[in-house]
């Protein structure tokens, strides 16, 4: 028995084991940005937002059809009323049932109808540009938190083996000086590095930790669910782009949501402007309708049968308005002055994103050349660095250099290695950051 209840509990905890190994998750860059994207919850409130824009519109387009209105009346009169045969007064209860139906159709408005109609269209079109923009934003952040996390993990694994040839560098002091060769202050100074080296394998693991909770975080992610990220192998050539600032923000400027967004604004703002004058024009209206009733006596007089009543009393009507506007508390006239001033403050701002595009894109060109001089640097520096420890190294072993020099020798290469590294994925980063403005997006659209 006792046997049996071991086994069960050996069972169940290798169930445990493999289900919390299932439950982490590895993803790639690509697939880390298509994933955020899909659960975002600024991406969710855009497209419901975009479903209000084209609900809009839809009501603009209908507004331009005559409007329809049917009324079904009942009356009892108890004493003194009025006779519906003879329009004179008598003193008997009667019941009165009235039918009408009726037209109204603005025929001219100043184009206000229309003009609503293109403001809601282009209210819808900015609905999906901002969506679009919402989708890149929500993509480069991932991007970053997905480079910083690929960052973290690539420092772990330099920090492990520091601390590994740290490990080996002690133990082969400690065998010296148990012969004689080292004195304890090597020892001590080994150790003092060895210390180091794992104080640095600790910082960057917690680092590596952080870096994934805010990756979760950009990505929407379950909080309970492991993650872990895939670093693929890009065997792009790291080299400087030939095109210039000006000539990719001449292709971005025309696909790139943000300009298209404001561009869209102002587009809107004048459609607005054209609206607020056609409200000084007459309006036009054309009306028509048909009616009809039902009347009796409640004395138990005789009377005409509903069907006769209903078809010998309809009658119908059809007429033309013409509103024109005299005097409105200067209402128009301010909203007409009111929509000129929304019409420069627009184009302001689209004149200002404009600016701020070129600026990003002249940054983003200028970080990714910088960055691909920084690393083949860096990967010289890297290479002369490493063959100077490896001297170093053999001279230690002949005594000819202290543990002080062979530790700076160490961190040194160290160093050089982590801005290899540095150098090497902002290059990546701002290099899609490029590819992006010459019109290669980070996911696919959602439209």
């Amino acid at each position: 028995m006792k046997f049996t209840f071991i086994t069960i509990l050996i069972l169940f905890a290798e169930l445990a084991k493999g289900q919390s190994v299932m439950q982490v998750q590895k993803f790639t860059l690509q697939e880390c940005m298509e994933y955020a994207v899909e659960h975002s919850l600024k991406i969710a409130k855009q497209d419901a937002q975009n479903e209000i824009n084209t609900q809009n519109y839809r009501e603009a387009i209908a507004m331009l059809l005559p409007s329809v209105s049917g009324n079904v009346g009942t009356s009892f009169n108890f004493g003194r009323g009025l006779d519906g045969e003879t329009n004179t007064y008598v003193d008997v209860n009667s019941f009165n049932n009235n039918y009408s139906i009726s037209s109204e159709w603005l025929l001219f408005g100043g184009f206000s109808g229309i003009n609503r109609m293109r403001i809601q269209n282009v209210n819808r079109l900015a609905g999906n540009q901002q969506l679009q923009e919402v989708v890149d934003m929500t993509a480069y952040e991932t991007m970053e938190a997905f480079y910083n996390v690929v960052y973290c993990k690539e420092m772990v694994k330099l920090s492990e083996e520091q601390l590994k040839n740290s490990r080996e560098s002690l133990q082969q002091v400690e065998r010296m000086e148990e012969l004689g060769v080292k004195s304890f202050p090597d020892v001590a100074e080994m150790r003092a590095k060895e210390a180091a080296d794992n104080f640095n394998l600790t910082k960057h693991s917690n680092l590596m930790k952080i870096g994934i909770i805010q990756l979760k975080e950009k990505m929407n992610f379950p909080l309970e669910t492991e993650l872990d990220v895939v670093i693929e192998k890009d065997e792009a050539e790291v080299s400087k782009s030939a095109e210039t600032a000006m000539g990719i923000f001449n292709q971005a400027k025309d696909f790139l949501p943000k300009v298209l967004s404001a561009e869209s604004k102002l587009k809107s703002q004048k459609l607005n402007r054209s609206l607020s004058k056609g409200a000084l024009l007459p309006s036009i209206y054309a009306s028509a309708g048909v009616s009809t009733n039902f009347f009796r006596y409640m004395d138990g007089a005789p009377y005409q049968s509903f069907k006769d009543q209903f078809r010998d009393k309809r009658g119908s009507y059809i007429g033309l308005s013409l509103s024109i506007p005299i005097f409105n508390n200067l209402n128009r006239s301010s909203t007409m002055r009111r929509s000129r001033y929304q019409v420069e403050i627009a184009t302001a701002e689209r004149d200002e994103t404009l600016r701020q595009v070129y600026g990003e894109v002249e940054q983003a060109v200028a970080d990714m050349n910088g960055q691909a001089d920084e690393y083949a640097q860096a990967v010289k520096q890297r290479e002369a660095i490493a063959i100077a420890h490896k001297v170093n190294v053999k001279k230690y072993a002949e005594g000819l250099i202290s543990p002080l020099e062979l530790h700076t020798s160490a961190d040194r290469l160290y160093n050089s290695q982590i801005e290899e590294l540095n150098s090497l994925l902002r290059y990546r980063l701002k290099q899609r950051l490029v590819r992006y403005y010459k019109g290669e997006p980070f996911v696919k659209s959602k439209n």
